[in-house]
């Protein structure tokens, strides 16, 4: 360093004679600005020279896509081995296909519903009780709480002879949980944490599926009228069957209409009881609340529910037409038909005509999507499924094109189906096939279909990315088949414990809530666990049948008893 500083200033020798004032003040100059040199010259040292360690002022932040929003598929499973067996809760993360926990959840479960957040579910269990179950990647079995219910009438009660248990759905609304009694004919509502029996809510007869919005106020238990628990006599039919599945041996002859009773959550009253088609099944709402659909499997028809005014969407028009308030001409439509049985039926047929319509349609599931406002339903008897423009104008009333029904024949049985949240695709469980087919919605038409393992009787789906998931389950095998939507390919397959009941997902794109909050217990009209196929002369058509998993597990056993009789088929 001072050979450098030497460089920089060189130095004169000092001469030995007496200095002039001139040459002392040049020399004190020197000095100090030699001595600044130095000093500047160790700075620099200190700032450039050396290997001192420098520290980072800006340090370099790492970057890369922002974290996906959580999104889980939630699945029951239940071993066949035995009917009291403990079933699984099994939470699959959409973003690896992986299973982050499992856990007991309660002896024998046969449906489950879940909450319109996705962060709770419930069970029914094979003995009467209810499993409160959080859904979570941090899922156990000591977090698992239960709830009572009504006590499962003994053998030999007029009303339930055979000591079935009476509830047949569940329902999750954000003011507690409701369970349908098809014995006392009435919603038993629960409430706390875990939920406990409030009070009971009288209905019309065989109550077996509900309908509503998470936060709606007022919710619809739709009732069948016929006896689910006793035997029960098909028109034209030599012997009876069960009533709780003479809606799916013959539901077209079956003959007696339906009803949805609206009940106010605020007060846990009905409000209103709206006469519906036969054998209603299922039904679904818009996620405004403004429009309610019910299924009939037994008209072919959609009962289609203005709740705006509790009442079936029907309008009294001046000669002139009803108008709205920019003047545009409007409908109302009670009724949608979905087969040429229920235009000639009904008298009403969709606005661009019945080309395509099949014979018979016996709808059992339905999805609304939000986007296009349109509903996709799927019929088990058809084969077939619709895609139905159910869109609305500014002001609530149904729009021009409301009705305009097209239709896609599928696979055979198609148990039910899904839409993917941006409107482009719906994918369809084919029960007797084991397959999935899978529909473009714009052009009406089939893209591609694909097997899956067993006979699928649900799936479900979710948009949470670049692209979607379908979760495909059958309940006469243990694994989970799901489909990638950007190539419409089967991406894994998971296993889980046991034969797979249902299947839910939190959130149908990462964002909204779940709009899929209840259950499908095999009955009433909704398909049996096993397909159409699986029942012969030797494995009847019973309650009990109905709701097997295996084929080997199917018996000869008669139906229910009355009046301590067997009733032969």
């Amino acid at each position: 360093m001072s050979e450098f500083s030497q460089q920089l200033i060189p130095v004169r020798p000092i001469r030995a004679n007496r200095p002039s004032s001139r040459s002392l003040a040049s020399k004190i100059s020197i000095q100090g600005t030699l001595a600044m040199s130095v000093t500047a010259a160790a700075l620099l040292g200190i700032a450039g020279c050396g290997s001192n360690l420098r520290p980072t002022v800006t340090p370099i932040v790492g970057t890369g896509p922002a974290s996906q929003p959580a999104a889980y598929a939630f699945v029951v499973s239940t071993p066949t081995s035995s009917a009291a067996a403990l079933g699984y809760g099994t939470v699959i993360d959409y973003s690896g296909d992986t299973i982050m926990a499992t856990a007991p959840i309660g002896p024998g479960p046969d449906l489950f519903a879940l909450n319109g957040g996705g962060t709770q579910a419930w069970t029914l269990n094979e003995d009467g009780t209810v499993s409160n179950i959080p859904v979570s990647t941090l899922l156990q079995q000591k977090l698992v709480t239960y709830s009572t219910l009504n006590t499962i009438p003994p053998v030999n009660t007029p009303t339930d002879p055979a000591g079935i248990d009476p509830v047949v759905a569940l329902f999750g609304g954000s003011f507690g949980l409701y369970a349908l009694d098809v014995n006392l004919n009435e919603v038993d509502v629960l409430t706390g944490t875990p939920d406990a029996f409030k009070l009971d809510v009288p209905v019309d007869e065989t109550p077996v599926t509900a309908v509503g919005v998470a936060t709606a106020t007022r919710f619809y238990a739709i009732t069948q009228g016929i006896p689910y628990l006793t035997p029960f006599t098909i028109p034209g039919a030599a012997q009876p069957v069960d009533g709780g599945v003479a809606c799916n041996v013959n539901p077209h002859a079956v003959g007696v209409t339906g009803m949805a009773d609206g009940i106010e959550t605020s007060t846990y009253t009905v409000s209103s009881h709206i006469p519906v088609g036969v054998c209603p099944d299922y039904a679904v709402g818009s996620a405004d609340t403004r429009r309610v659909f019910v299924l009939n499997r037994g008209s072919d028809t959609i009962s289609v529910i203005n709740s705006q005014n509790n009442a079936i969407d029907s309008c009294v028009c001046p000669p002139t037409g009803c108008t709205n308030q920019n003047g545009q001409t409007y409908t109302c439509h009670p009724t949608l038909p979905l087969s040429t049985a229920a235009v000639t039926a009904t008298g009403i047929q969709p606005p661009n005509g019945t080309m395509g319509l099949p014979a018979v349609a016996g709808p059992v599931y339905a999805e609304y999507n939000t986007l296009t406002q349109q509903l996709v339903v799927s019929n088990y008897d058809g084969n077939t499924v619709n895609i139905i423009d159910v869109s609305l104008d500014e002001y609530g009333n149904d729009s021009p094109t409301f009705g305009t029904t097209y239709t896609v024949p599928v696979g055979n049985n198609p148990a039910s189906v899904t839409v993917l949240a941006d409107g482009s695709r719906a994918y369809v469980a084919n029960q007797t096939d084991g397959t999935v087919s899978i529909v473009d919605i714009a052009s009406h038409s089939i893209e591609t279909t694909l097997p899956v393992t067993g006979n699928p009787r649900t799936v479900v789906s979710t948009q949470n990315s670049l692209y979607g998931k379908i979760y495909v389950v059958s309940p006469n095998s243990p694994y989970v088949t799901i489909i990638r939507t950007d190539q419409d390919i089967i991406d894994t397959s998971v296993l889980v414990q046991g034969n797979a009941v249902d299947v839910r997902i939190t959130t149908p794109d990462g964002i909204n809530q779940n709009t899929n909050l209840v259950s499908r217990l095999p009955g009433a009209g909704q398909p049996c666990f096993l397909p159409p196929s699986a029942f012969t002369s030797t494995a009847m058509w019973t309650l009990a049948n109905c709701k097997q998993q295996d084929v080997s597990l199917l018996t000869s056993a008669a139906l229910i008893k009355s009046a301590g009789k067997t009733l032969q088929q």
